[in-house]
């Protein structure tokens, strides 16, 4: 596989809120709707979280964007989240001139995906969904729908790092570590607390027999926070819909068994599996560079460690960009500390 790199721009909204967004590989558009919550350039600064989006790039252009208030897309002073989304899709479809396009939702986007599906039909070529729902009230019971989003609000530290453990259990603990750091990186308290609010809000029951695209959906047997029982019911709801159940307990895409995962969703895109391939690796030398940067020194600081120029130090820093696809040392420092280094 060859690698990919990311372009990021960005389109205003009606209200004129910013919203940014990505696109990725070449081919026929396939329009990826976030989680809960997201940041494009520390996303592509995570080696597992992005080799999915390589993996799904490979036959399509992946356009990728941040939902207002979440990553590098500015608040919107918007209240209701559906409405919001499909103006953001809409908005974001314009942008990179796609009338038609395969739709990817996962999480949240899920039953979000099912709602632009239904009401706008002709724009959607294929649609796979991804541990998705029906009815958010029945992901959790009301205690549980109740302290978590109390955590988010109160605790957000605390909030990260449970809900990592629901929806990250296959992960190592490092990543486990740092993806609660990224949680917190990509959202407020009160943008988290509103995005997860809405998960156990919506309700898209009246909208599944209305889509008429050819769908997917896929589910991971054992998903800690949404049962397999839900990702059935999505299924049932749309006419000749697959259902693809894959092993595996973690609800984000990324982690766990990815390479069977990425297999259930580009088939029904008619897209060929692919081969697994290394991530891309620094020399002994950058890596230590990479270590530093994390650390927060400048090139300055840098050489003095390491007993070097500040230029050579400088020139590791630009490879390190070069080698990985980044544009600033906040990813070269997301990327260490997710464990990059150690792929």
């Amino acid at each position: 596989m060859v690698e990919v790199d990311q372009q990021i721009d960005q389109v205003r909204l009606g209200d004129g809120t910013l919203v940014s967004y990505s696109t990725t590989g070449s081919g026929p558009p396939l329009l990826y709707m976030p989680g809960w919550v997201s940041h494009l350039e520390l996303g592509w600064a995570t080696p597992l979280e992005r080799r999915f989006y390589e993996a799904l790039a490979h036959g399509r252009t992946v356009v990728r964007y941040d939902r207002p208030g979440s990553g590098m897309s500015e608040p919107s002073p918007q209240t209701n989240v559906v409405e919001l989304e499909m103006e953001v899709l809409a908005a974001v479809a314009a942008a990179v001139g796609a009338e038609t396009f395969d739709l990817f939702g996962s999480s949240l986007s899920a039953p979000l995906a099912v709602t632009w599906a239904a009401r706008r039909p002709a724009t959607v070529s294929r649609l796979v969904l991804y541990g998705g729902w029906v009815r958010g009230r029945e992901i959790a019971s009301p205690k549980v729908r109740e302290h978590v989003l109390g955590l988010v609000e109160q605790h957000w530290g605390l909030g990260s790092a449970v809900l990592t453990d629901i929806f990250a259990p296959d992960a190592d603990p490092g990543f486990r570590a740092f993806f609660s750091e990224y949680q917190r990186a990509c959202a407020s308290p009160e943008t988290a607390r509103r995005a997860l609010a809405s998960c156990y809000d919506i309700d898209v029951t009246d909208d599944l027999a209305r889509v008429r695209a050819p769908t997917a959906v896929v589910h991971r047997r054992d998903d800690r926070a949404v049962p397999l029982v839900q990702g059935q019911r999505v299924a049932a709801g749309i006419t000749d819909a697959t259902f693809t159940v894959v092993a595996g307990r973690s609800h984000i895409a990324y982690v766990g068994d990815v390479d069977a995962l990425v297999d259930a969703i580009r088939v029904p895109l008619g897209l060929p599996k692919l081969r697994r391939r290394n991530s891309p690796f620094l020399t002994p030398r950058q890596t230590e560079v990479a270590a530093l940067v994390t650390e927060g020194l400048s090139n300055r600081q840098i050489a003095e460690r390491l007993v070097i120029t500040e230029r050579s130090a400088e020139s590791h820093v630009e490879r390190i960009r070069g080698r990985l696809g980044f544009r600033s040392r906040a990813q070269i420092a997301a990327w260490y500390t997710a464990g990059g280094s150690a792929n």
